[in-house]
């Protein structure tokens, strides 16, 4: 089935977490690339193609919004070739959906990581199935110098005028997603975002060390995500709130977190669930080129990263992203109490929505056939991205 085509299948016999709650006894019939009918096990037509998932666990598929890398490759550096590696990987770690991320960095960086992207996108569905790259997320280059994490500062922007833009390459796919993390506070932030929101681009912020009112005009403008949120920006402060207080207090502001335990200690995982719920959380794994090569010393982004016990740290002493997965993350929120409808939630439906992926995210009649099947121990069993299977285990 790496052709493209695809045939009947019929899923019986898991768990399916569904958008109503779990429910066991029935089965996913997908036809091409779509669930055409979840029905009770004994009335489900038998198929050739019928795959015995008893013991399991069936979720929408992952989908990571944030992430720039993985085996050894980073997007800024990628072939569509290398992303696809990638991708595969991806799949065997349950995400069926991703976003590239790229870094502030050079025109020509850029541009090559674009095309790259966007040979990928146009080539995917004839190539062997793997997780779905959906578009681009620009983390920077319009962010607080303050707040510059790891990310190279001497490439940060400031804007004045639209024509700012025009020097940041986009997928010509149609279905392309943009988002772009950024900080209202940087000259014209936030003329920036009533801009990107404008041009139909997910906006969301980050990097930022922005006072409340400045934010409420954000949101105002069509800023309502916040990117690894409580990571590089200013801490919470009971006199000065700042952005942290800020998307804690705000219903309509949903917000990314790295759940790896050292972005975020588990108590603040913890405290997050309780207090933004899932249904205002996503998972992201804001993984780089090291995630699943293991401890040791890479160049990536034009400086030394180094691993040592699934922590990343520059020569400055900086977290550099994470080395998890999106199952890594699911993993943890589950040992804090999190229920698979709530990991359904958080790495599937949210992600979906905040990029407006209408046909993904949940596991319903007509909707894209993209799900990871989880056995007990939290290991994925089985991924199928649009219909295909990608990973068996």
């Amino acid at each position: 089935m790496n052709n493209g085509q695809t045939r009947p299948i019929l899923l019986r016999g898991a768990r399916l977490v569904l958008p109503q709650g779990v429910v066991e006894g029935q089965s996913v019939l997908i036809e091409r690339d779509r669930i055409s009918r979840i029905d009770d096990i004994d009335r489900a037509a038998s198929l050739e193609a019928t795959l015995d998932l008893v013991g399991l666990t069936l979720l929408p598929g992952f989908v990571d919004v944030h992430i720039h890398g993985a085996v050894g490759v980073d997007a800024m550096a990628a072939t569509a070739q290398d992303l696809h590696f990638v991708a595969r990987f991806l799949a065997r770690q349950g995400v069926t959906s991703w976003l590239p991320t790229l870094v502030p960095a050079p025109d020509d960086d850029y541009l090559h990581a674009v095309e790259s992207i966007e040979v990928l996108m146009r080539e995917q569905d004839t190539r062997p199935a793997a997780a779905r790259v959906v578009g681009v997320h620009y983390e920077g280059p319009f962010v607080s110098q303050q707040q510059c994490g790891a990310l190279r500062a001497k490439f940060f922007r400031t804007y004045a005028h639209p024509a700012d833009l025009n020097d940041l390459p986009i997928p010509k796919v149609t279905s392309a997603v943009r988002m772009m993390t950024m900080a209202p506070e940087i000259e014209g932030g936030v003329d920036l975002i009533r801009e990107l929101d404008g041009r139909g681009w997910v906006v969301s912020l980050g990097h930022t060390r922005a006072p409340f009112d400045l934010l409420d005009r954000a949101y105002a403008a069509g800023a309502h995500h916040m990117t690894h949120f409580m990571n590089a920006m200013i801490p919470l402060h009971h006199r000065a709130p700042g952005p942290i207080g800020w998307g804690l207090s705000k219903d309509g502001v949903t917000c990314d977190i790295i759940a790896d335990g050292v972005h975020l200690d588990p108590l603040i995982l913890s405290l997050l669930l309780k207090v933004k719920t899932p249904t205002r959380l996503t998972l992201i794994s804001d993984a780089i080129a090291a995630a699943g090569k293991g401890d040791g010393e890479y160049e990536i982004w034009g400086e030394t990263i180094a691993v040592k016990e699934r922590r990343t740290s520059n020569a400055r002493g900086t977290i550099a992203g994470s080395v998890i997965t999106m199952l890594d993350a699911a993993r943890m929120m589950h040992l804090l109490g999190a229920t698979q409808a709530d990991i359904a939630q958080m790495a599937a439906t949210n992600p979906a929505r905040l990029l407006d992926l209408a046909e993904s995210g949940s596991i319903e009649e007509g909707k894209r056939a993209d799900l990871v099947a989880l056995d007990d121990a939290g290991n994925v069993r089985l991924t199928i991205i649009g219909g295909r299977v990608a990973y068996q285990a």
